[in-house]
């Protein structure tokens, strides 16, 4: 499953998901001002866990959105 992008006004947030132990899942969003790279990102990540990909994925994806309308 591939990571979203979404821009806004300089700054990128990419959703994406991470694996559990357990088999569960879990969003995770990375923010970085435009040409900064990723070792320079703030990651945040989704208070629920999941029990999909899908799911999670969803959930990272509703985070980025909520982040970026803030910035």
């Amino acid at each position: 499953m591939a990571a979203v992008t979404y821009t806004k006004e300089g700054w990128k947030a990419e959703a994406d998901i991470q694996r559990l132990p357990g088999g569960k899942f879990q969003g995770v969003v990375l923010i970085t001002r435009m040409g900064e790279t990723a070792a320079d990102a703030s990651p945040r990540t989704v208070n629920t866990v999941s029990d999909t990909p899908e799911e999670a994925l969803e959930e990272a994806k509703a985070l980025a959105h909520r982040i970026l309308a803030d910035l």
